[in-house]
């Protein structure tokens, strides 16, 4: 049996999907004039209580819009150690728009308002960057898929104000960390200046990812998108499938919760495991005594059975769950992890 738990990034779209992008409506949105991109771009921002959305071929041209958005070169912003802005986006941040972050070491990629409060410049110092920005991820890839409590990014939140920092919202993840905590769309919505939403992880699209924000930053967004090569003809058969994984599938991230717990638990159990992290949404983070078995050698065993993970580096191993990964297959996985012995 061939298992697939790279990322939730692997995902097919389902046949449902599939019917709904075939009948799509289209036009050119480059000129903004595809009806379902921009039903899409409608539905969303609603969903987040924002003026307005545009939609992206990915979640890095996303982000790295939101952060040109609020900054200009020379300027800093704050993110966590193991934020996504700063670990897996090419660099984007300093050759998109010039801009240096300022690292902080939070909890599982979670920074507290005290790490962040401390972490902002002087504005009077001009020997220093200007702080002007302030990114969070939820949940937190590197982290494991933590989700960050409400009350803290209200906290956060609050030190923007103070400092007069904008606020950026990496919710690549966001549905599942809605689907964990029982949080709404519009509390985040009411916090972040702007918000970055994906369609093709947990969701199952094939492409896609939307910037959420003020009708004037999205206005500002659009000639970004132009700039970084963004703009995309007949997107709204792309567009389809993201109302279509909107209205019926978020519900469905449940259940890779539930199996990646059953793996965590399960790995927790065994001896040559040193640590597993926390599982709150579908990412299973682990690492091994590496006196017992390397990580690299545990994942090329479990790729000889047909199981592919990913390693992050530093002894740890990644497993990430989606809605293409079969009960069949989970049965397997646990079956196979059940009987490794070193």
């Amino acid at each position: 049996m061939e298992v697939n738990l790279i990322s939730d990034t692997v995902t097919c779209p389902s046949p449902g999907m599939l019917d709904a992008m075939m009948q799509a409506r289209v036009g050119d949105d480059v000129f903004k004039e595809d009806p379902t991109v921009n039903a899409l771009e409608e539905k969303a921002a609603q969903m987040f209580g924002k003026e307005a959305a545009l939609f992206f071929p990915s979640g890095t041209m996303a982000n790295q819009t939101g952060i040109k958005l609020h900054t200009q070169p020379g300027d800093q912003l704050i993110c966590d150690k193991y934020a996504h802005v700063y670990n897996y986006e090419g660099g984007g941040v300093s050759f998109n728009s010039g801009v240096s972050c300022k690292l902080v070491d939070g909890d599982r990629g979670m920074m507290e308002a005290p790490q962040v409060e401390a972490a902002v410049n002087p504005p009077d110092f001009y020997h220093s960057p200007r702080t002007r920005l302030v990114c969070i991820e939820n949940t937190t890839n590197k982290g494991g898929g933590a989700c960050w409590d409400m009350e803290e990014l209200e906290r956060i939140r609050e030190v923007c104000n103070r400092h007069g920092l904008a606020y950026h919202l990496d919710g690549a993840r966001i549905w599942n960390a809605l689907v964990a905590t029982g949080t709404k769309p519009e509390q985040y919505g009411a916090l972040f200046d702007t918000i970055s939403v994906c369609l093709s992880k947990g969701l199952g699209c094939p492409v896609g990812s939307l910037l959420l924000g003020s009708k004037a930053d999205m206005d500002q967004a659009l000639r970004i998108r132009k700039i970084l090569g963004g703009g995309m003809r007949q997107a709204g058969y792309l567009a389809a499938a993201g109302i279509y994984a909107l209205d019926h599938q978020v519900e469905d991230l449940a259940e890779d919760h539930r199996k990646a717990r059953e793996i965590g638990a399960l790995l927790e159990d065994k001896a040559f495991v040193s640590y597993v992290a926390p599982v709150e949404t579908n990412i299973v983070i682990f690492e091994v005594f590496q006196d017992r078995v390397t990580d690299t050698a545990l994942s090329a065993l479990l790729g000889e059975q047909g199981i592919r993970l990913i390693g992050m580096g530093q002894g740890k191993l990644r497993m990430v769950t989606h809605r293409d990964y079969t009960p069949a297959m989970h049965a397997y996985v646990l079956e196979v992890l059940d009987g490794l012995e070193f």
